[in-house]
């Protein structure tokens, strides 16, 4: 039976063959830090300007900026990697966003109308528009490609918008091997639980068939409660250092991960994923 293994360590599906691999996308399949973090930067400078704090009302003026650093994860080291920029939708940033607003004294149907101009203003700058396009995470197109010729199916799971998603595999040339995709159109979205059986529906699999790969606790969390059997965090998407919950074994590069095909024997101490701890290398 196909499987996964993780620096040597086989990761089997119970007594099923892996069927199905589901990858988060930024921060995972893409690298779209800088992107962010040059879109982040792009919403602020708007909101300033639209706010129009500056000249009579300093003070009120650094509060907003503050604010909207911290609620997009913005920094000086980069993108937090659990911050709304790398984990929530476009509108639920829009809501952060018009929150930001509301808290230095807006009203909310001007906070939310600002937001939105700020959005349209900047909206451009996200994906392949951005003069910083997000790149295929080291090494993913050969696992990829691995994984397609194993006859393991792929796809995507992300708060990303469908266009987002197929722009970002159409650029770098990853369509071919991704058969399906959920993204914030679908409902419902990740995390809940149900997005990844929908996805599974979508593909024709078991979820007991799957593996999952995310950079966030809620990606992995989701995994677990839906019932895939092998679920990866990975780290290497952020400069920020990725805190995941240790119980989820984690990679730091696409090379950790093996593909093996159907005519490997699993070795008898072989053991499932969930609820292993991976030490760092």
């Amino acid at each position: 039976m196909v499987h996964l293994s993780l620096r040597g360590t086989p990761l089997p599906c119970g007594d099923r063959p892996l069927e199905a691999v589901l990858f988060d996308k930024d921060g995972t399949m893409s690298h779209s830090e800088p992107m962010l973090v040059a879109l982040a930067q792009a919403r602020v400078f708007h909101c300033l300007a639209l706010a129009g704090l500056a000249e009579h009302d300093p003070e009120r003026h650094r509060d907003l900026g503050a604010l909207l650093h911290r609620a997009y994860g913005l920094s000086a080291e980069g993108i937090h990697p659990a911050g709304t920029m790398a984990v929530a939708s476009r509108d639920q940033n829009l809501v952060a966003t018009a929150t930001a607003l509301a808290q230095v004294g807006l009203g909310w149907p001007e906070a939310l109308a600002t937001a939105e101009a700020v959005f349209a203003r900047t909206d451009a700058l996200h994906g392949q528009g951005s003069e910083q396009r997000p790149a295929p995470t080291p090494g993913l197109r050969s696992l990829l490609e691995a994984l397609r010729l194993a006859g393991v199916r792929c796809a995507v799971i992300s708060n990303d918008h469908v266009e987002g998603i197929e722009a970002f595999l159409a650029a770098h040339d990853l369509a071919t091997y991704v058969q399906a995709l959920w993204s914030a159109e679908h409902q419902p979205r990740k995390p809940d639980p149900a997005a990844v059986h929908g996805l599974c529906a979508e593909l024709g699999v078991a979820v007991e068939g799957c593996a999952l790969i995310g950079d966030a606790n809620s990606d992995l969390r989701m995994a677990r409660a839906a019932g895939v059997p092998v679920v990866l965090g990975y780290r290497a998407g952020w400069r920020w250092p990725v805190a995941l919950d240790g119980s989820f074994l984690q990679l730091d590069h696409w090379r950790e991960l093996a593909v093996v095909p159907g005519n490997a024997a699993i070795p008898p101490n072989g053991s499932s994923a969930t609820g292993m701890v991976a030490p760092r290398e």
